[in-house]
């Protein structure tokens, strides 16, 4: 998360040209969204999980990052590509999204006005079952979970793409009334959203993913991405926000 700060900070001085990042975690991670309360998270549970916990720069609901592909785009305010306002840069990206999923082979969609499948919970803590505008779906299931930051500096918006594995094992790390509440919120999460693995009937590598993205996204907005490692600039920052922000309690029990 500081590694997409630092590249947001960049881009928007003009130290870097936009930007497309491809990433995974190690080990899993749960990401908060900006405002999200700390008090949804059992710490003790994480922890003898041996997973970590980080508060995003942007909105949305809780994320256990493990077997799957994060992307992040930023670009400055500027950047024709992205113009318009965050629902007119979200659906560019969106189109993005669905033909990398396409590429897999997926039967991917983007929805404007996405409806609250039955069951749902608006304000529930789990990031997959809450929909959103240009919610990228297959077979009527979430597949990716996005979300965007707009500052001075630029636009930064990212996301996950499920690769394969339990999408339940994010309940055992949250906080229910019961395990009856539980239970219920594990299967309502399978119903409402899926893995690559669980629609195609395979597995898709990172690599195989990764390749899919930069493809759709050098269609899609009409550039050509040249592979590149953080700057001097952009690795120091992201030192700096990791000790000031991303690393402190005071940042991640904020809410």
């Amino acid at each position: 998360m500081a590694s997409d700060e630092a590249i947001l900070e960049a881009v928007g001085q003009g130290l870097a040209a936009p930007t497309l990042r491809l990433f995974s975690w190690n080990p899993p991670c749960l990401s908060l969204g900006y405002a999200q309360p700390v008090q949804d998270v059992d710490r003790k549970v994480l922890k003898d999980s041996g997973w970590q916990l980080v508060r995003r720069p942007t909105g949305g609901r809780a994320i256990l990052h493990t077997d799957e592909l994060t992307y992040s785009i930023v670009a400055p305010l500027n950047e024709p590509r992205l113009a318009g306002d965050v629902l007119e840069s979200y659906r560019r990206i969106a189109q993005g999204l669905v033909l990398a999923l396409h590429m897999l082979g997926l039967p991917a969609r983007a929805d404007q006005n996405y409806p609250l499948p039955a069951g749902s919970q608006p304000n529930g803590a789990v990031c997959f079952e809450v929909p959103s505008n240009y919610e990228i779906t297959a077979n009527g299931k979430k597949i990716i979970g996005s979300a965007q930051s707009r500052r001075l500096a630029g636009i930064l918006q990212h996301g996950t793409l499920p690769l394969s594995g339990d999408l339940t094992r994010i309940t055992r790390v949250l906080v229910f009334p019961d395990e009856n509440e539980r239970q219920v919120a594990s299967q309502r999460l399978l119903e409402h959203a899926t893995t690559l693995e669980t629609v195609l009937g395979r597995i898709v590598t990172w690599d195989e993913a990764a390749k899919a993205f930069v493809d759709a996204f050098e269609q899609c907005l009409e550039v050509s991405f040249q592979p590149a490692f953080l700057t001097g600039f952009e690795l120091k920052r992201t030192a700096e926000l990791v000790k000031e922000k991303y690393a402190n309690l005071d940042w991640t029990n904020r809410f």
